[in-house]
């Protein structure tokens, strides 16, 4: 299988007292872990199932374009 690089975004929420991640750039895809470590292995086997289930279809899989922007 291909390997692709997405950026994703992991906050703490201490309300709920777990780190809540997402993938950006697949919309749907997200999930939790009790500790960051925890939520960066379950944001990442999400955004394999997300890959598998978009190829599964036909669907194209979203290729991050990086720009660099300095201020």
């Amino acid at each position: 299988m291909r390997q692709y690089q997405f950026p994703v975004v992991i906050e703490y929420d201490p309300a709920e007292n777990v780190y809540l991640a997402e993938c950006p750039m697949l919309p749907g895809c997200y999930t939790d872990g009790e500790t960051y470590e925890e939520a960066l292995i379950n944001i990442r086997d999400a955004i394999q199932l997300v890959i598998e289930s978009r190829l599964a279809v036909g669907d194209p899989v979203p290729i991050q374009d990086y720009v660099t922007v300095t201020v």
